[in-house]
Protein backbone atom coordinates (compact mmCIF):
# COMPACT_ATOMS: atom_id res chain seq x y z
CA UNK A 1 0.00 0.00 0.00
CA UNK A 2 2.73 2.33 1.09
CA UNK A 3 4.64 2.05 -2.23
CA UNK A 4 1.80 2.76 -4.11
CA UNK A 5 1.42 5.85 -2.03
CA UNK A 6 4.70 7.12 -2.89
CA UNK A 7 4.66 5.85 -7.05
CA UNK A 8 1.43 8.17 -6.89
CA UNK A 9 2.81 11.17 -5.36
CA UNK A 10 5.96 11.01 -7.43
CA UNK A 11 4.15 10.95 -10.95
CA UNK A 12 3.24 14.76 -10.93
CA UNK A 13 -0.47 15.45 -12.43
CA UNK A 14 1.21 17.95 -15.08
CA UNK A 15 4.71 17.34 -16.54
CA UNK A 16 4.24 18.56 -19.80
CA UNK A 17 7.98 17.49 -21.78
CA UNK A 18 7.47 13.85 -20.63
CA UNK A 19 7.14 11.60 -23.68
CA UNK A 20 3.87 10.05 -22.47
CA UNK A 21 2.17 13.48 -22.43
CA UNK A 22 3.58 14.76 -25.41
CA UNK A 23 2.26 10.97 -27.37
CA UNK A 24 -1.21 11.99 -25.56
CA UNK A 25 -2.07 14.52 -22.86
CA UNK A 26 -5.87 14.16 -23.11
CA UNK A 27 -6.41 11.33 -20.14
CA UNK A 28 -3.79 13.27 -17.73
CA UNK A 29 -6.28 16.65 -18.34
CA UNK A 30 -9.42 14.30 -17.97
CA UNK A 31 -7.72 13.45 -14.69
CA UNK A 32 -6.79 17.30 -13.96
CA UNK A 33 -10.29 18.61 -14.73
CA UNK A 34 -12.33 15.18 -12.85
CA UNK A 35 -9.72 15.75 -9.48
CA UNK A 36 -7.75 19.21 -9.22
CA UNK A 37 -9.26 21.49 -11.83
CA UNK A 38 -6.79 24.81 -10.90
CA UNK A 39 -3.83 22.56 -10.04
CA UNK A 40 -0.90 24.40 -8.46
CA UNK A 41 2.45 22.74 -10.71
CA UNK A 42 6.01 22.10 -9.38
CA UNK A 43 6.86 25.43 -10.57
CA UNK A 44 4.70 27.04 -8.79
CA UNK A 45 2.32 28.33 -11.35
CA UNK A 46 -1.72 27.97 -11.01
CA UNK A 47 -3.50 25.27 -14.02
CA UNK A 48 -7.13 25.52 -15.20
CA UNK A 49 -8.34 22.69 -17.00
CA UNK A 50 -11.89 23.30 -17.01
CA UNK A 51 -13.55 25.00 -19.38
CA UNK A 52 -15.22 27.35 -16.93
CA UNK A 53 -12.13 29.03 -15.78
CA UNK A 54 -9.80 28.98 -18.88
CA UNK A 55 -12.35 30.73 -20.61
CA UNK A 56 -13.10 33.07 -17.41
CA UNK A 57 -8.85 34.06 -17.42
CA UNK A 58 -8.61 34.64 -20.97
CA UNK A 59 -11.55 37.27 -20.69
CA UNK A 60 -11.28 38.98 -17.49
CA UNK A 61 -9.51 42.11 -16.92
CA UNK A 62 -8.25 41.30 -13.90
CA UNK A 63 -6.31 39.00 -15.61
CA UNK A 64 -2.96 40.08 -18.15
CA UNK A 65 0.68 39.09 -19.45
CA UNK A 66 2.82 41.09 -17.39
CA UNK A 67 5.66 39.53 -19.29
CA UNK A 68 8.59 41.41 -17.60
CA UNK A 69 7.76 41.21 -14.38
CA UNK A 70 6.72 37.34 -14.88
CA UNK A 71 9.91 36.84 -16.37
CA UNK A 72 12.15 38.31 -13.45
CA UNK A 73 10.25 36.26 -10.74
CA UNK A 74 11.01 32.97 -12.64
CA UNK A 75 14.66 33.52 -13.46
CA UNK A 76 15.84 36.95 -11.80
CA UNK A 77 16.90 40.30 -12.46
CA UNK A 78 19.35 39.70 -15.01
CA UNK A 79 17.02 37.90 -17.52
CA UNK A 80 15.92 40.83 -19.62
CA UNK A 81 19.39 41.34 -20.67
CA UNK A 82 18.89 38.32 -22.86
CA UNK A 83 17.91 39.14 -26.30
CA UNK A 84 15.58 36.26 -26.45
CA UNK A 85 13.73 37.98 -23.96
CA UNK A 86 13.89 41.17 -24.51
CA UNK A 87 12.55 40.71 -28.08
CA UNK A 88 9.58 38.55 -26.83
CA UNK A 89 8.86 41.80 -24.43
CA UNK A 90 8.11 43.64 -27.60
CA UNK A 91 5.80 40.89 -28.86
CA UNK A 92 1.89 42.06 -28.89
CA UNK A 93 1.54 38.74 -27.88
CA UNK A 94 3.16 39.76 -24.20
CA UNK A 95 2.12 43.07 -24.30
CA UNK A 96 -1.11 44.56 -22.12
CA UNK A 97 -3.20 47.13 -22.97
CA UNK A 98 -2.09 50.84 -23.67
CA UNK A 99 0.89 49.01 -25.52
CA UNK A 100 -0.62 46.29 -26.75
CA UNK A 101 -3.91 48.16 -28.09
CA UNK A 102 -1.03 50.34 -30.18
CA UNK A 103 0.63 47.16 -31.65
CA UNK A 104 -2.14 45.23 -32.50
CA UNK A 105 -4.23 48.39 -34.49
CA UNK A 106 -1.00 48.54 -36.32
CA UNK A 107 -1.53 45.21 -38.04
CA UNK A 108 -5.27 44.10 -37.81
CA UNK A 109 -6.08 45.69 -41.03
CA UNK A 110 -3.65 42.77 -42.80
CA UNK A 111 -6.62 40.53 -41.26
CA UNK A 112 -9.80 41.64 -42.00
CA UNK A 113 -12.06 38.67 -42.88
CA UNK A 114 -12.51 40.75 -46.30
CA UNK A 115 -8.77 40.18 -47.06
CA UNK A 116 -8.62 37.02 -45.51
CA UNK A 117 -11.25 35.46 -47.55
CA UNK A 118 -10.10 37.20 -50.99
CA UNK A 119 -6.40 35.05 -50.21
CA UNK A 120 -8.44 31.77 -50.90
CA UNK A 121 -7.32 31.83 -54.45
CA UNK A 122 -3.61 32.39 -53.62
CA UNK A 123 -3.66 29.83 -51.23
CA UNK A 124 -5.68 27.06 -53.66
CA UNK A 125 -3.24 27.76 -56.58
CA UNK A 126 0.02 27.29 -53.42
CA UNK A 127 -1.61 23.95 -52.49
CA UNK A 128 -2.89 22.71 -56.07
CA UNK A 129 0.87 23.90 -57.51
CA UNK A 130 2.72 21.38 -54.34
CA UNK A 131 0.36 18.84 -54.82
CA UNK A 132 1.35 18.51 -58.59
CA UNK A 133 4.79 18.42 -57.52
CA UNK A 134 5.02 15.76 -55.25
CA UNK A 135 1.63 13.67 -56.80
CA UNK A 136 4.03 11.39 -59.62
CA UNK A 137 6.27 10.55 -56.58
CA UNK A 138 3.34 8.03 -54.83
CA UNK A 139 4.80 9.12 -50.84
CA UNK A 140 5.72 12.60 -48.91
CA UNK A 141 6.00 13.64 -45.66
CA UNK A 142 2.82 15.35 -44.69
CA UNK A 143 4.34 17.67 -42.34
CA UNK A 144 7.75 18.92 -44.33
CA UNK A 145 6.63 18.80 -48.37
CA UNK A 146 2.86 19.19 -47.80
CA UNK A 147 1.36 21.45 -44.46
CA UNK A 148 4.90 23.24 -44.08
CA UNK A 149 5.08 25.14 -47.37
CA UNK A 150 1.57 26.05 -47.36
CA UNK A 151 1.61 28.71 -44.63
CA UNK A 152 5.42 29.62 -45.43
CA UNK A 153 4.51 30.73 -48.61
CA UNK A 154 1.30 32.59 -47.05
CA UNK A 155 3.12 34.79 -44.46
CA UNK A 156 6.24 35.17 -46.99
CA UNK A 157 3.54 36.78 -49.51
CA UNK A 158 2.15 39.33 -46.59
CA UNK A 159 5.31 39.95 -45.33
CA UNK A 160 6.77 40.88 -48.65
CA UNK A 161 9.81 38.70 -48.48
CA UNK A 162 10.94 38.23 -52.03
CA UNK A 163 10.59 34.79 -53.62
CA UNK A 164 14.48 34.45 -53.77
CA UNK A 165 15.38 34.78 -50.19
CA UNK A 166 12.54 31.91 -49.32
CA UNK A 167 14.00 28.53 -50.23
CA UNK A 168 16.16 29.47 -46.73
CA UNK A 169 12.71 29.83 -45.16
CA UNK A 170 11.14 26.20 -46.73
CA UNK A 171 14.21 24.39 -45.03
CA UNK A 172 14.39 26.06 -41.53
CA UNK A 173 14.31 24.19 -38.60
CA UNK A 174 11.35 24.35 -36.57
CA UNK A 175 12.68 23.88 -32.94
CA UNK A 176 11.52 27.45 -31.43
CA UNK A 177 8.53 26.10 -29.79
CA UNK A 178 10.71 25.50 -26.34
CA UNK A 179 10.45 29.04 -25.78
CA UNK A 180 7.07 28.64 -25.49
CA UNK A 181 6.96 26.15 -22.44
CA UNK A 182 5.42 26.27 -19.00
CA UNK A 183 8.79 24.56 -18.15
CA UNK A 184 11.51 27.41 -17.14
CA UNK A 185 14.50 27.17 -19.57
CA UNK A 186 18.05 26.21 -19.27
CA UNK A 187 20.71 28.01 -20.08
CA UNK A 188 21.52 25.88 -22.46
CA UNK A 189 18.24 26.43 -24.39
CA UNK A 190 18.20 30.32 -23.48
CA UNK A 191 21.53 30.11 -25.36
CA UNK A 192 20.01 28.52 -28.43
CA UNK A 193 17.10 30.90 -28.03
CA UNK A 194 19.28 34.00 -28.50
CA UNK A 195 21.67 32.25 -31.83
CA UNK A 196 18.00 31.73 -33.39
CA UNK A 197 16.86 35.43 -32.78
CA UNK A 198 19.92 37.11 -34.27
CA UNK A 199 19.51 35.12 -37.12
CA UNK A 200 16.36 36.20 -37.66
CA UNK A 201 17.07 39.90 -35.98
CA UNK A 202 19.88 39.79 -39.11
CA UNK A 203 17.30 38.66 -41.99
CA UNK A 204 14.37 41.28 -41.23
CA UNK A 205 17.00 44.01 -41.32
CA UNK A 206 17.70 42.82 -44.64
CA UNK A 207 14.25 42.97 -45.67
CA UNK A 208 13.87 46.46 -43.84
CA UNK A 209 16.61 47.87 -45.85
CA UNK A 210 15.30 46.22 -49.11
CA UNK A 211 11.24 47.58 -48.55
CA UNK A 212 12.70 50.62 -47.37
CA UNK A 213 14.24 51.31 -51.27
CA UNK A 214 11.60 49.23 -52.96
CA UNK A 215 8.13 49.69 -50.73
CA UNK A 216 6.03 46.87 -51.68
CA UNK A 217 1.89 46.60 -50.99
CA UNK A 218 2.71 44.49 -47.66
CA UNK A 219 2.88 44.38 -43.80
CA UNK A 220 6.52 45.07 -43.69
CA UNK A 221 6.25 48.30 -45.71
CA UNK A 222 3.29 49.25 -43.81
CA UNK A 223 5.00 48.59 -40.24
CA UNK A 224 8.19 50.24 -42.01
CA UNK A 225 5.83 53.55 -42.01
CA UNK A 226 4.63 53.37 -39.03
CA UNK A 227 8.48 53.29 -37.31
CA UNK A 228 8.68 56.74 -39.17
CA UNK A 229 6.21 57.79 -37.18
CA UNK A 230 7.92 56.92 -34.39
CA UNK A 231 5.21 57.40 -31.77
CA UNK A 232 3.43 54.52 -33.03
CA UNK A 233 6.41 51.87 -33.56
CA UNK A 234 9.77 51.89 -32.35
CA UNK A 235 12.55 49.91 -34.11
CA UNK A 236 12.74 46.93 -31.59
CA UNK A 237 9.01 46.65 -31.68
CA UNK A 238 9.38 46.77 -35.29
CA UNK A 239 11.67 43.80 -35.81
CA UNK A 240 10.37 41.84 -32.45
CA UNK A 241 6.54 41.72 -34.08
CA UNK A 242 7.76 40.83 -37.49
CA UNK A 243 9.54 37.83 -36.54
CA UNK A 244 5.98 37.40 -34.25
CA UNK A 245 4.47 37.31 -37.61
CA UNK A 246 6.59 34.86 -39.09
CA UNK A 247 6.87 32.16 -36.45
CA UNK A 248 2.94 32.61 -35.27
CA UNK A 249 2.10 32.80 -39.13
CA UNK A 250 2.68 29.65 -39.73
CA UNK A 251 3.68 27.49 -36.77
CA UNK A 252 0.14 26.68 -35.97
CA UNK A 253 -1.16 25.86 -39.20
CA UNK A 254 1.27 23.33 -40.12
CA UNK A 255 0.07 22.13 -36.79
CA UNK A 256 -3.54 22.44 -37.64
CA UNK A 257 -3.16 20.91 -40.65
CA UNK A 258 -0.73 17.65 -39.23
CA UNK A 259 -2.99 17.16 -35.97
CA UNK A 260 -6.35 17.13 -38.36
CA UNK A 261 -4.94 14.82 -40.76
CA UNK A 262 -3.94 12.34 -38.50
CA UNK A 263 -7.20 12.88 -36.53
CA UNK A 264 -9.14 12.02 -39.78
CA UNK A 265 -6.48 8.51 -40.73
CA UNK A 266 -7.23 7.29 -37.09
CA UNK A 267 -11.02 7.65 -37.31
CA UNK A 268 -11.41 5.92 -40.84
CA UNK A 269 -15.49 6.71 -40.29
CA UNK A 270 -15.03 10.28 -40.28
CA UNK A 271 -12.78 10.86 -43.39
CA UNK A 272 -15.01 8.46 -45.30
CA UNK A 273 -17.92 10.82 -44.19
CA UNK A 274 -16.05 13.76 -45.54
CA UNK A 275 -15.02 12.23 -48.36
CA UNK A 276 -18.32 11.64 -48.96
CA UNK A 277 -19.85 15.02 -48.20
CA UNK A 278 -16.72 17.50 -48.87
CA UNK A 279 -19.20 20.65 -47.90
CA UNK A 280 -18.08 19.48 -44.29
CA UNK A 281 -14.85 20.99 -44.03
CA UNK A 282 -15.51 24.07 -42.57
CA UNK A 283 -17.12 22.29 -39.31
CA UNK A 284 -14.40 19.57 -39.74
CA UNK A 285 -11.71 22.58 -39.24
CA UNK A 286 -13.40 23.43 -36.26
CA UNK A 287 -13.62 19.91 -34.59
CA UNK A 288 -10.23 19.30 -35.98
CA UNK A 289 -9.17 22.06 -33.74
CA UNK A 290 -11.38 21.43 -30.43
CA UNK A 291 -9.97 17.60 -31.26
CA UNK A 292 -6.29 18.02 -31.19
CA UNK A 293 -5.25 21.86 -30.65
CA UNK A 294 -2.26 22.38 -32.11
CA UNK A 295 -1.94 25.09 -29.36
CA UNK A 296 -2.22 23.35 -26.02
CA UNK A 297 -1.41 26.38 -23.12
CA UNK A 298 -1.60 29.98 -23.12
CA UNK A 299 -1.16 31.94 -19.53
CA UNK A 300 -2.10 34.68 -18.02
CA UNK A 301 -0.72 36.90 -14.18
CA UNK A 302 -3.62 37.67 -11.99
CA UNK A 303 -3.01 41.95 -12.00
CA UNK A 304 -4.78 41.65 -8.84
CA UNK A 305 -5.89 39.32 -5.92
CA UNK A 306 -8.37 36.77 -7.58
CA UNK A 307 -10.16 35.49 -4.17
CA UNK A 308 -12.00 32.65 -6.00
CA UNK A 309 -10.82 31.16 -9.25
CA UNK A 310 -12.52 27.47 -9.16
CA UNK A 311 -11.93 26.82 -5.46
CA UNK A 312 -8.57 28.51 -5.01
CA UNK A 313 -7.62 31.79 -4.44
CA UNK A 314 -5.04 33.80 -6.68
CA UNK A 315 -2.76 36.43 -5.05
CA UNK A 316 -1.92 39.30 -7.54
CA UNK A 317 1.39 38.54 -9.83
CA UNK A 318 0.60 34.73 -9.81
CA UNK A 319 0.77 32.76 -13.44
CA UNK A 320 -2.38 30.93 -14.30
CA UNK A 321 -1.68 28.55 -17.12
CA UNK A 322 -5.00 27.81 -19.04
CA UNK A 323 -5.26 24.01 -20.42
CA UNK A 324 -6.82 24.73 -24.28
CA UNK A 325 -6.30 21.34 -25.27
CA UNK A 326 -8.22 20.10 -21.66
CA UNK A 327 -10.82 22.47 -21.95
CA UNK A 328 -12.10 21.65 -25.72
CA UNK A 329 -12.76 18.35 -24.28
CA UNK A 330 -14.47 19.26 -20.97
CA UNK A 331 -17.69 17.26 -20.69
CA UNK A 332 -19.32 20.55 -19.17
CA UNK A 333 -19.21 22.35 -22.88
CA UNK A 334 -19.13 19.14 -24.89
CA UNK A 335 -21.36 16.75 -23.33
CA UNK A 336 -21.52 14.02 -26.00
CA UNK A 337 -18.29 11.94 -26.09
CA UNK A 338 -15.78 14.91 -25.88
CA UNK A 339 -13.36 12.48 -26.85
CA UNK A 340 -14.53 11.47 -29.86
CA UNK A 341 -13.60 13.08 -33.26
CA UNK A 342 -17.01 13.96 -34.44
CA UNK A 343 -16.77 16.49 -37.44
CA UNK A 344 -20.99 16.81 -37.70
CA UNK A 345 -20.47 17.95 -34.32
CA UNK A 346 -22.67 21.56 -33.50
CA UNK A 347 -21.22 24.29 -32.09
CA UNK A 348 -17.90 23.75 -31.52
CA UNK A 349 -16.25 26.76 -30.17
CA UNK A 350 -12.88 26.05 -29.74
CA UNK A 351 -10.84 27.77 -27.08
CA UNK A 352 -7.57 27.27 -29.24
CA UNK A 353 -6.99 30.70 -30.35
CA UNK A 354 -7.24 32.05 -27.17
CA UNK A 355 -9.94 34.53 -26.25
CA UNK A 356 -10.47 38.10 -25.06
CA UNK A 357 -7.77 40.75 -26.85
CA UNK A 358 -5.36 38.29 -27.16
CA UNK A 359 -7.49 35.87 -29.30
CA UNK A 360 -5.08 35.60 -32.70
CA UNK A 361 -5.29 37.63 -35.40
CA UNK A 362 -4.59 34.75 -38.12
CA UNK A 363 -7.33 32.56 -36.44
CA UNK A 364 -9.55 32.88 -40.03
CA UNK A 365 -6.52 32.64 -42.34
CA UNK A 366 -5.14 29.62 -40.30
CA UNK A 367 -8.74 28.45 -41.06
CA UNK A 368 -9.01 29.15 -44.66
CA UNK A 369 -5.53 27.43 -44.78
CA UNK A 370 -6.25 24.24 -43.51
CA UNK A 371 -9.77 24.01 -45.55
CA UNK A 372 -7.80 24.30 -48.97
CA UNK A 373 -4.96 22.15 -47.58
CA UNK A 374 -7.41 19.17 -45.96
CA UNK A 375 -10.53 19.66 -48.54
CA UNK A 376 -8.13 19.65 -51.52
CA UNK A 377 -5.60 16.71 -50.54
CA UNK A 378 -8.27 14.77 -50.19
CA UNK A 379 -10.13 15.47 -53.68
CA UNK A 380 -6.97 14.73 -55.30
CA UNK A 381 -5.68 11.82 -53.45
CA UNK A 382 -8.35 9.73 -52.26
CA UNK A 383 -5.74 6.98 -51.89
CA UNK A 384 -3.46 8.41 -49.71
CA UNK A 385 -3.08 6.14 -46.62
CA UNK A 386 -0.65 7.03 -43.56
CA UNK A 387 2.65 4.82 -43.32
CA UNK A 388 2.15 5.04 -39.45
CA UNK A 389 -0.84 6.64 -38.09
CA UNK A 390 -0.57 4.32 -34.73
CA UNK A 391 2.70 5.72 -33.77
CA UNK A 392 3.37 9.02 -35.21
CA UNK A 393 6.38 10.85 -34.53
CA UNK A 394 5.48 14.05 -32.18
CA UNK A 395 7.73 17.53 -31.89
CA UNK A 396 9.00 17.13 -28.25
CA UNK A 397 7.09 20.47 -27.19
CA UNK A 398 4.25 20.61 -25.61
CA UNK A 399 2.32 23.91 -25.76
CA UNK A 400 2.88 24.22 -29.79
CA UNK A 401 1.60 20.45 -30.32
CA UNK A 402 2.52 19.09 -33.90
CA UNK A 403 4.30 16.22 -35.56
CA UNK A 404 7.80 16.22 -36.96
CA UNK A 405 6.69 14.20 -39.42
CA UNK A 406 4.22 12.26 -40.80
CA UNK A 407 4.74 9.60 -43.84
CA UNK A 408 2.14 8.79 -46.69
CA UNK A 409 1.76 7.17 -49.87
CA UNK A 410 -0.53 6.40 -52.15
Amino acid sequence: MNEHVQAAKAAPLFNPLSPEFIRNPYPFYQQLRDNDPVHVTPFGSFLASRHAEASLVLRDKRFGKDFVARSIRRYGPDIMNEPIFRSMSHWMLQQDPPDHTRLRGLVVKAFTARRVEDMRPRIQAIVDATLDEIIPNGKMDLIEDFAFKLPVTVICDMLGIPEEHREAFYKSSREGGRLLEPVPLSKAEIAEGNAGNAVSRAYFQHLFELRRKQPGDDLTTQLLQAEEDGAKLSHEELTANIILLFGAGHETTVNLIGNGLLALYRNPEQLALLKARPELITNAIEEFLRYDSSVQLTGRVALEDIEDLGGRRIPAGETVLCLLGSANRDPAVYPDNPEQLDITRANVKPLSFGGGIHHCLGAQLARIEAEVAIGTLLRRLPELKLDDADNPDWRPTFVLRGLKRLPAHW
